[in-house]
């Protein structure tokens, strides 16, 4: 028999029942396994992970608990450095991807709008998901997290929130998108960027107010889709807006992932 002690930190606790949020508590287990395993029994996909101690020793998701061992859990730090630990994760990507799965459809749309790469298809299998990721560096945004417990898959987010709008926030925040936001700059169809394009050339595909009142167009080079900044961009200046200001409310818990992330790096000196 072997006895542990685990306790999870910051977002990880989303995916453990009430009675083991935010505390340490035992688990006793048949025989050895890895920590990885350990971590994924508990609920939490290896994705969502980017620091394991233990002991207060940093160890990779090969690790072979022992009797006795105290396994401290962190979620991703996307948006801090910290390499002078050991972590679990690849480090942030330099131009991030994303592809959703479908049950994010409505999210894919939001993140399109606000100029962010999102590959979504209605019939897309979870092979096809993970082909993706491996092929187009692309990050999976899913809502089954075990989807993420399979090996093959090296970078994911599970998404908590069941409010597109929310959802939106969540991915933004979680992968510090704020500074890649360019609003209506890619096709909300078919996920291509947008070009300028001369009124004259499309006039005849407008409807008789739309060629009345507006002079500026972009069209989507694959679909053909025109766009033009319509009534409906007011109201979606007004999404980003509280997007700046729901993140500003937050930054006071990414300053404490930074002080964690620096007490890490200290301790591990």
């Amino acid at each position: 028999m072997v006895t542990v002690t685990l306790r999870f930190y910051g977002e990880l606790n989303d995916f453990l029942p009430s009675n083991r949020q935010k505390v340490t508590f035992p688990r006793i287990l048949k025989h050895p396994t890895t920590v990885k395993d350990l971590i994924e029994s508990c609920g939490i996909p290896h994705t969502e992970v980017d620091l394991t101690l233990v002991n207060r020793k940093s160890v990779d998701f090969n690790y072979l608990i022992s009797s006795g061992d105290e396994i401290s859990v962190y979620p991703v730090f996307e948006s801090f450095d910290i390499s002078d630990v050991t972590v679990l994760q690849e480090r942030p990507l330099r131009k991030l991807q994303f592809i959703a799965d479908i049950n994010l459809g409505k999210l894919a749309r939001k993140m399109r709008l606000l100029g962010l790469d999102v590959s979504f298809k209605k019939d897309a299998s979870k092979d096809d998901l993970i082909q993706s990721m491996i092929n187009d560096k692309r990050v999976i945004l899913t809502t089954d997290k075990r989807l993420l417990m399979r090996k093959t898959v090296e970078r994911g987010y599970c998404v908590r929130s069941k409010d597109p709008k929310f959802q939106t926030l969540e991915v933004i925040q979680r992968f510090d998108l704020i500074n890649f936001i360019n609003p209506f700059t890619r096709c909300v169809y078919c996920n291509n960027t947008v070009d300028p394009v001369e009124k004259a050339k499309i006039s005849n595909y407008l409807e008789p107010k739309t060629r009345k009142f507006y002079h500026e167009f972009s069209q989507c080079p694959k679909c053909r889709k025109i766009y033009w900044k319509g009534s409906h961009t007011e109201h979606f200046q007004k999404f980003i807006d509280w997007i700046k200001k729901e993140l500003k409310l937050s930054q006071n818990k990414s300053n404490c992932n930074k002080y964690l992330c620096n007490y890490l790096v200290h301790t591990e000196k």
